[in-house]
């Protein structure tokens, strides 16, 4: 039976490095309008499956289906360009330019079906960057902006190309326990104004715990679990690889 709120279906993809199994038969689906948490150890595989479900990494196996389309052989700029993106775990912003103007290349380069002439890019450039808090550093060059606004300038030109899933990878590595807190509540106010269906990968677990509708967990390029917060804080075999006993039961009573 087709579930028909599925948006993003990913089908037992694998990445071999030589013997090295990097991701290993993983599967997983993803609902419109869900977060869904994706964590689990260094070298787990998170930015890898990323990096495969994009276009950004060729598949040892499996297949990718985004929309019901399977997009497993296209190019990243073709996924992109039908709405499953991705921010990057190292922050590329284009030197030598504005705020606005590395925004405005999103808004350029988006959706293919949208309107993309550029006075109608700038205006959806300018709403994105007020949604985020940069407007007022729209004119601002990037060497010149701080670390925090460097990942929300990353996020709004993701989100200036119109996507309906992005992949977040690590956007709050860096920030202080203030900054954290306020990307979290931008992240929850950005899915529900952009009705936008977010797979939100991320070490500070206050954060992923926090924001997650649904979280898995991968260690040694596996799936080893898949529910909600707090089955996953509950799961013996999470407890063991990743999260700690102690630690997860202090996360749990603090939410």
């Amino acid at each position: 039976m087709v579930d028909n709120d599925v948006i993003l279906d990913v089908r037992s993809i694998s990445k071999h490095f030589g013997a090295l199994k990097a991701v290993d038969k993983v599967t997983f689906q993803v609902r419109r309008g869900e977060i869904v948490g994706l964590i689990g150890p260094n070298g787990a595989g998170k930015t890898t499956i990323t990096n495969l479900v994009t276009g950004d990494l060729r598949k040892t196996e499996g297949e990718v289906y985004f929309k019901g389309t399977n997009v497993s052989k296209m190019q990243p700029f073709q996924i992109a360009r039908i709405g499953l993106t991705r921010t990057y775990q190292v922050v590329k912003p284009l030197q030598g330019m504005t705020v606005e103007e590395n925004v405005l290349v999103g808004s350029l380069f988006g959706r293919s079906h949208r309107e993309n002439d550029l006075n109608h890019a700038k205006k959806n450039a300018r709403k994105i960057m007020k949604l985020v808090g940069l407007d007022k550093k729209k004119d601002s060059k990037v060497s010149d902006i701080t670390l925090p606004d460097l990942k929300r300038m990353e996020f709004a030109r993701v989100l200036a190309m119109d996507p309906e899933v992005v992949f977040l990878d690590e956007v709050m590595a860096g920030l202080n326990p203030s900054e954290v807190e306020e990307s979290m509540e931008m992240v929850k106010v950005i899915r529900k104004d952009k009705q936008l269906t977010i797979v939100y990968i991320e070490h500070i677990m206050k954060a992923v715990m926090g924001i997650s509708d649904r979280i898995i967990v991968l260690h040694h390029g596996q799936k080893i679990c898949e529910g909600s917060p707090q089955e996953v804080c509950d799961n013996p075999a999470v407890i063991e690889a990743y999260l700690g006993r102690r630690y997860a039961k202090e996360v749990m009573n603090n939410k």
